[in-house]
């Protein structure tokens, strides 16, 4: 977390019993756009690739958890909390679930289509190859403090 994040984390956590987990991140794409859907109350999902976690070695999400939101010059703008964690196969996420994550006409056709591309760059970037049946975290949020 750097120290803007923090600062803003513990201006507004203090006093209260700490969380098992904070962390401060960015959406991926277009953080300062999908900042401001969270923001707006549009955005209230997101998911990112099972496979990422695994290769940055970092633990998966679990409800309860905090996160501060960065913009994209790393500044916080807002504090979430994390309200549920599913993973599935990216072919069986709902058009509910699509419409959640808040993006463009917020169609379950506009949310597969991103996110094939988002992958498919992403993994080229590991080298592996995008697959509609790849596992997804797929995360539920609660807009908990705007900075």
């Amino acid at each position: 977390m750097n120290v803007a994040a923090q600062l803003y984390w513990d201006t507004f956590w203090k006093g209260k019993k700490e969380p098992s987990s904070v962390s401060a991140w960015q959406f991926g794409g277009s953080p300062d756009e999908l900042a401001q859907l969270v923001i707006n109350g549009v955005k209230t999902a997101t998911c990112s690739g099972h496979i990422f976690y695994e290769l940055e070695q970092e633990p998966l999400p679990k409800v309860d958890d905090y996160s501060v939101v960065l913009n994209s010059q790393d500044e916080p703008v807002c504090i979430i909390r994390t309200s549920e964690v599913t993973i599935l196969p990216m072919n069986k996420v709902s058009a509910e679930f699509a419409y959640a994550e808040g993006e463009g006409d917020r169609s379950y056709n506009h949310w597969k289509n991103v996110h094939i591309k988002f992958f498919t760059d992403a993994l080229k970037g590991v080298n592996l190859e995008f697959s509609e049946d790849m596992l997804l975290v797929c995360e539920r949020f609660e807009l908990i403090n705007v900075n």
